[in-house]
């Protein structure tokens, strides 16, 4: 088999691989081109723009291929050292030879790196981003799955810990005339959702960055709140036993209803990463909506991570949990998630996925 073979068999393979390239992605750089190609007339024109796009989409396709396939070797070296003995040198480090990762390049359309500031608001039911991500690059523009000192063409990689995701599920979670009663109460207090807010990366404000998170909050829930995190307490010591974390005096509580219509979504994050929410030690997320159900997507994605020093980034590997009806996902604030686009025909309110869901600090 020839070199270009071997290179037009691996292009086909990360073409069908959505953690290189998203569907949404894929779409959206079909339609880019076909709106080229009928703009101009040229062909002079139409080779120029063509291979613009083809250097940005290599470079990122690069990046994340690097980030994609250096998680799989760092995961086989974490497992190899458990084997290794300590009189071994080569169990603290992995000598890697050949070029360092290729740089920065220009990244799709709606995707944020993860340093950027709140922007301001767009409308709601503005473009749905082209995908979500689950791999970063640090502010070199070296993907980050390890640590890098060059020597004469030459790195030292040290391995990192992967922190695995893990979360506790509970169905039948409200007795069900106490959901259809929550059901009731959000409805009926549809005015009074408003758009939810991030963390500004300094930690000092919150702010509506459209481009990071899209949905509706309310954060009163009246006598339901008392009722919802009495339920939580209940199973709190089952659930954190189930988790491997300590018990903990809870200082403080938050809870909110959040409504996700149609193009909503919440991209990669951890709950504890700002020093005014640092005192955060468990998520709960409570799923409930209309039967049956107008709506899909919504994902709860909790990923494998990999801690960086600055932020994690994902390891790769993830695990999905669906929107069902009265269940409720308990997990460490520390564990990277997002939630993908929600599909709502309709776009009517009540068709809406709703959950409740919050925080413990100690």
């Amino acid at each position: 088999m020839t070199s270009k073979q071997v290179l037009d068999a691996f292009s086909e393979t990360l073409m069908q691989d959505d953690r290189i390239l998203s569907a949404r992605e894929r779409e959206f750089l079909t339609s880019l081109l076909q709106n080229a190609k009928e703009a101009s007339g040229n062909s002079e024109i139409q080779a120029a723009v063509n291979a613009v796009i083809a250097r940005s989409v290599g470079e990122t396709v690069a990046q994340r291929g690097f980030t994609l396939l250096g998680s799989k070797i760092v995961e086989k070296i974490v497992g190899s050292r458990a084997t290794a003995t300590n009189d071994d040198p080569k169990s603290s480090a992995v000598m890697l030879a050949g070029p360092e990762p290729p740089g920065r390049g220009p990244e799709p359309p709606g995707r944020p790196g993860p340093d950027d500031e709140p922007s301001g608001p767009e409308p709601p039911g503005g473009p749905e981003p082209p995908g979500i991500s689950q791999h970063r690059q640090n502010a070199e523009g070296r993907s980050e799955g390890g640590d890098f000192a060059s020597q004469s063409g030459v790195a030292v990689m040290e391995a990192p810990a992967i922190a695995r995701a893990q979360c506790v599920v509970l169905d039948e979670f409200l007795v069900p005339q106490e959901m259809e009663e929550l059901v009731r109460y959000t409805l009926e207090h549809e005015a009074e959702f408003r758009n939810s807010s991030v963390v500004s990366p300094n930690g000092d404000s919150r702010a509506v960055n459209f481009s990071h998170r899209r949905s509706r909050v309310l954060t009163n829930l009246g006598p339901y709140e008392a009722r919802f995190l009495g339920r939580v307490r209940a199973v709190l010591p089952r659930v954190l036993d189930q988790l491997g974390m300590e018990q903990f005096p809870i200082t403080q509580t938050e809870v909110q209803i959040t409504a996700s219509n149609d193009g909503d979504f919440f991209r990669a994050h951890c709950d504890d990463a700002q020093e005014t929410i640092a005192s955060r030690r468990l998520t709960f997320v409570y799923f409930f909506h209309r039967e049956p159900a107008q709506f899909e997507g919504g994902e709860l994605r909790l990923h494998d991570s990999v801690n960086t020093g600055q932020h994690p980034v994902s390891a790769g590997s993830l695990q999905k949990v669906l929107p069902q009806q009265n269940q409720i996902v308990f997990f460490p604030c520390s564990t990277l998630h997002e939630i993908t686009p929600v599909h709502c025909r309709s776009r009517a309110f009540a068709d809406s996925r709703f959950t409740v869901n919050g925080w413990l600090h100690r």
